[in-house]
């Protein structure tokens, strides 16, 4: 009589079981984040300017993900960055007004990560904030932040 060989060995069985817990957790984990387009942030251009859409309000406070192009940083120990919709050679905060990009996000990382290319493609993921803020530190004002964010590339 033949001996019957399992199809799996008990080694294969445990990582096959790891593996699928852990795509189980990642897609939960992509699943509870709703994505953002930087054409849907604003709704209309108001008499004070433009005005944040529906979706940005509704978002506010939530894990959201946000695909996009980072602008070169101000300097390279920098704890954030500008998410911008175009690759962009220079750092916007460099140009005069009318270089200013409309749509931009700012980024504050929940832990250093090394910067990348501006032509490289990133997804962003972390809580969406929106007003206006001003950086203790650098003085920088915004209007449309990501906090305790990450990101990949794309």
């Amino acid at each position: 009589m033949a001996k019957l060989t399992p199809l799996l060995t008990r080694r294969q069985s445990l990582k096959l079981a790891t593996l699928s817990a852990f795509t189980l957790c990642a897609r939960e984990t992509l699943a509870a984040t709703s994505p953002l387009t930087f054409d849907e942030m604003y709704g209309k251009i108001g008499v004070l300017g433009l005005e944040f859409s529906d979706k940005l309000k509704q978002l506010t406070g939530k894990q959201i993900r946000m695909k996009g192009f980072m602008a070169p940083p101000l300097k390279a120990e920098a704890s954030f960055f500008v998410l911008t919709e175009i690759p962009m050679a220079l750092c916007p905060f460099c140009s005069s007004d009318s270089d200013w990009p409309d749509n931009i996000v700012v980024v504050y990382l929940s832990e250093k990560q090394t910067f990348v290319q501006p032509s490289t493609t990133i997804e962003v993921t972390g809580v969406l904030e929106r007003g206006s803020w001003t950086d203790p530190e650098t003085g920088f004002v915004s209007l449309v932040r990501i906090r305790d964010a990450e990101y990949r590339v794309s």
